[in-house]
């Protein structure tokens, strides 16, 4: 059996809690505990998801043994928990984004570079970063026509996260709206994935314009509600990227690349529109979750994948150093919008 555990407590938490145990019998996963630094917290999880609860990773790994940790923390604490877990030989999977600031992430990767040259590191334990909505179907149909050519020549690409927030979900939660904690607002806590998708489909940005500003919740957070970018692919590709808040309803996700052979529109599902008048369509996957449906449902997915290969002798594909790409995708419209260059 591989014994899992969950670090930290808070509302992503149960979307973890329940891709283990949907996946524990075939995969002989044994959900053992939770950890939160606020115990009462960690034992009302615990007790809706029958585990034991702690109160500290040192805690946990000095009095159960556990092959695989999951770190839903906030952002600022990511780096240290993984690094603590590494150290103890144990298997990692971390919350997006990787970290709040680019010097905590590089830590990390410094740390596994210097695990991958020791000679007394025979086999390193493994590290994935969830980049779950890599995995959806819309992605990963997305990615076999890119990869197959069909589309032709990129003319360009587009990219919005329209949602809505209120001033509770920040107070409720203050890390939300806390540049310290977060590292940034709508950038790092709801469009990373959207710019994880981005550079993944198009290939690593080389060059980054935009700006940021607090349209509606300067009075709750000091971080961004809105933004706006313009990103150079090194594929000579464009994108046109908008993002907020301030929307008075959730809008779907969108992203659409205007190609050569055809429009595509990735928004709840994948629409090819052919230039010779086909129109496919590509289903997204529902399924029913305590977390909030616009999570995604492939969080399962990428947790089955990356527990089948623990014991290959390669990293997980979506690593640090992959996820660090989305990181300084955020941080550069950041400086951009600071410097207006």
């Amino acid at each position: 059996m591989t014994n899992a555990a969950i670090v930290g407590c808070g509302d992503v938490a149960i979307v973890h809690a329940e891709a283990l145990a949907a996946l524990g019998e075939e995969l002989g996963i044994n959900f053992v505990a939770v950890v939160d630094k606020d115990l009462s917290i960690a034992q009302d999880f615990a007790d809706h998801v029958g585990v034991e609860a702690y109160e500290s990773l040192p805690d946990l790994l000095a009095k159960h043994p556990v092959d695989v940790v999951h770190i839903t923390t906030p952002h600022d604490q990511h780096i240290d928990l993984a690094i603590e877990a590494l150290s103890q030989g144990v298997h990692v999977i971390v919350e997006k984004p990787l970290a709040n600031e680019l010097a905590q992430a590089q830590r990390l990767i410094d740390y596994l570079e210097a695990q991958r040259q020791s000679q007394a590191q025979v086999r390193a334990p493994k590290i994935g970063v969830c980049y779950q909505n890599r995995y959806n179907v819309s992605s990963q149909e997305l990615r076999r026509l890119l990869d197959s050519g069909e589309l032709g020549t990129i003319n360009g690409a587009y990219a919005s996260v329209v949602w809505t927030r209120t001033p509770g979900y920040y107070t409720q939660k203050p890390w939300r709206g806390q540049q310290a904690h977060s590292g940034g607002g709508l950038l790092m806590n709801q469009a990373i994935h959207t710019l994880d998708l981005l550079q993944w489909f198009l290939g690593p940005a080389e060059s980054v314009k935009g700006t940021v500003s607090t349209d509606k919740y300067a009075d709750v957070i000091d971080v961004e509600d809105t933004a706006h970018a313009y990103i150079g692919h090194e594929s000579g590709v464009h994108t046109s990227f908008y993002g907020t808040l301030t929307n008075s309803r959730h809008r779907h996700v969108e992203i659409e690349l205007d190609c050569e052979n055809a429009l595509v529109e990735l928004r709840d599902g994948l629409v090819v529109n052919w230039a010779d008048g086909r129109v496919e369509h590509f289903q997204e996957r529902t399924q029913e979750t305590e977390g909030r449906s616009y999570w995604g449902v492939s969080h399962e997915l990428f947790i089955r994948d990356f527990y089948e290969k623990l014991h290959d002798e390669e990293p997980f594909w979506i690593g640090p150093e992959e996820a660090m790409s989305s990181l300084k995708i955020a941080k550069e419209i950041y400086s951009s919008s600071l410097s207006r260059k």
